[in-house]
């Protein structure tokens, strides 16, 4: 149990973390790559990967690729929906990423549906548009669209990791080769821009920004391995760890930034939290049976 609880505050830690390094004007970019650095070098440390011919020449190229973009892509937009919506919302519109993943299930996949998973899924449909809904209209319209177009583009960018490890998996690939070659790759790729804006714009790597991807990347990998080892550590309650895992985000993420932050909520807003508890805790329960 204490894997879980360890999982679940280094998953709303990040959101924390990006909100702070924001106030204290740390360019997230150069957090965002430093962290990568930080997250491959204790996925080889701590997770040995079997980086041997087999392991190597089954991984689908393809897919590793668009993981190893999709991976700093997301989260900068992660980033910039804690600035502009909130860590409420982005949390929220993170672990309902879920539901995506099993509407995909259904149509790439192949799993069949049920009365649980169908009921889920529309509950988690509905929580989306009431995350997504902005009660109050703001005389900003670019600022406006901006608080229910970021969340979505997280939504949807967790979802899409998801299909995409699960592809991977498909493959043969070890869990921990995939993820230490798409770390190591977003590293790479986030260095170069990096790189590029300091020939262009005079970009200045800094030591605040250096700490904080450090810090950033060790909790970002935390979350990942707190939750295989909490899954380890209960191998025949997956739906358990599953449920606990997503509710817990969903509910320390809201304390976090409701409490700690002050973030506002509209009523559909509000509605969206108790909406995706319950999809979670039924899309879980479809999974015990």
């Amino acid at each position: 149990m204490l894997f879980l609880i360890f999982s679940v505050i280094c998953s709303v830690l990040v959101s924390v973390q990006l909100k702070l390094a924001q106030r204290k004007g740390i360019a997230t970019t150069e957090a965002i790559a430093w962290n990568y650095l930080a997250a491959a070098s204790l996925c080889w440390l701590l997770l040995d990967p079997p980086l041997n011919g087999p392991a190597l020449n089954q991984a689908p190229a393809v897919s590793l690729a668009a993981l190893a973009l999709l991976l700093p892509g997301i989260f900068l937009a992660m980033a910039a929906s804690v600035k502009v919506a909130g860590i409420v919302r982005t949390d929220i519109a993170q672990r309902l990423s879920l539901v995506l993943s099993l509407l995909a299930a259904f149509l790439l996949f192949g799993e069949k549906a049920d009365a649980l998973k169908i009921t889920g899924l529309v509950l988690g449909l509905a929580a989306i548009v009431c995350l997504v809904a902005r009660s109050e209209p703001s005389p900003d319209a670019a600022r406006s669209s901006s608080h229910w177009l970021l969340p979505l583009v997280v939504l949807v960018g967790y979802a899409s990791v998801d299909i995409l490890l699960k592809r991977i998996a498909i493959s043969g690939t070890p869990f921990a080769v995939s993820l230490l070659i798409a770390f190591a790759v977003a590293f790479v790729l986030m260095m170069a821009m990096l790189i590029w804006r300091r020939v262009r714009h005079g970009h200045r790597f800094t030591l605040p920004g250096l700490l904080a991807g450090l810090l950033l990347g060790a909790t970002n990998f935390g979350n990942i391995l707190f939750y295989v080892r909490a899954h380890q550590a209960l191998p025949n309650n997956p739906a358990v760890v599953f449920s606990m895992m997503n509710i817990g985000v969903v509910v320390l993420g809201t304390l976090a930034g409701v409490v700690g932050f002050g973030e506002r909520l509209s009523r559909l807003n509000k509605l969206a939290i108790p909406l995706a508890v319950v999809a979670i805790l039924l899309i879980a329960m479809s999974l015990r049976g």
